[in-house]
């Protein structure tokens, strides 16, 4: 997935800003150039896709760049486009193979036991309120 990005350039006293129009308060800023702009708005735009789907909201789908560069508030700033993991959006099942010390297994399904649930589940829910 590819979302446009809005940056207002910096200087050597201000930040490059960025602004991620489709993604209502997404934003972000660098003091280190373009290129740090740029992998900050897609940190910036995967932390607001991970808490939206943690909050149940939906996503909105990346406009089309020449619709969004019409816009007056853009005038005069900078666009590139951040691509993002689509696994970021999947519920696509995928079975994996990790490793682990035996202990650390055991104590991994009791836990998962006790909190009425299969080991998978468990981890998942460690992964997603870590």
């Amino acid at each position: 997935m590819k979302y446009p990005i809005a940056i207002e350039p910096g200087s050597e006293k201000n930040a490059w800003g960025v602004v991620v129009p489709d993604l209502p308060g997404c934003f972000s800023a660098a003091d280190g150039g373009l290129d740090e702009a740029i992998d900050q708005a897609k940190e910036a735009i995967e932390l607001w896709i991970e808490m939206a789907l943690d909050g149940g909201q939906v996503i909105p789908k990346p406009s089309s760049l020449r619709e969004l560069q019409k816009k007056k508030e853009f005038k005069g700033w900078a666009w590139a486009i951040v691509e993002i993991d689509p696994a970021l959006l999947s519920d696509e099942i995928e079975r994996i193979n990790i490793t682990l010390p035996k202990k650390v297994l055991a104590r991994l399904d009791a836990k998962a036991k006790k909190a009425g649930e299969n080991r998978s589940a468990f981890i998942a829910h460690l992964a997603l309120t870590a």
